[in-house]
């Protein structure tokens, strides 16, 4: 596994955070309510941070001061946007890979096996909105032993 940042983030506490890409304007406000929450209470989150949704998610945490774990579903980024620079120079992000550098798109295949490796390093699991008979709806039934939340 790949590793950018703060690597004693891999020993703190972290709340898996995922959400279908297709999610009922309802479950939208409840999953900002969340991010900002754990803002407030300092608590680390992972995620992939790539549907628009935990994109909005990632706006609300990037805000506070902490820790954030990223996962990607290619190899590692080649360029870091500004707003993670600033939170890795801060040593409060940390950005993770289960793929060496020629995986470079995204597949369907990449998301689930980031997504198993978010699920595996949390302690806890959250999820914004599952939708029936996805990729989530599995996962969540396969990780049953960890703490899980639907928001």
């Amino acid at each position: 596994m790949e590793m950018l940042g703060n690597t004693h983030l891999m020993e703190i506490p972290k709340t898996a955070f995922l959400c279908s890409r297709t999610i009922p304007a309802t479950a939208v406000l409840k999953c900002y309510d969340w991010a900002i929450e754990q803002r407030e209470h300092g608590r680390c989150v992972v995620s992939g941070f790539q549907s628009k949704l935990e994109k909005d998610v990632l706006h609300y945490l990037i805000q506070g001061s902490q820790p954030l774990t990223i996962v990607l579903a290619r190899g590692m980024k080649k360029r870091i946007e500004p707003e993670l620079k600033k939170a890795l120079n801060k040593n409060r992000l940390l950005v993770l890979s289960p793929f060496d550098e020629s995986v470079n798109r995204v597949t369907a295949e990449t998301a689930e096996k980031r997504n198993r490796t978010m699920m595996e390093i949390a302690d806890e699991i959250v999820f914004g909105h599952i939708s029936e008979g996805g990729m989530l709806s599995r996962l969540q039934r396969e990780f049953k032993r960890k703490r899980i939340r639907l928001l």
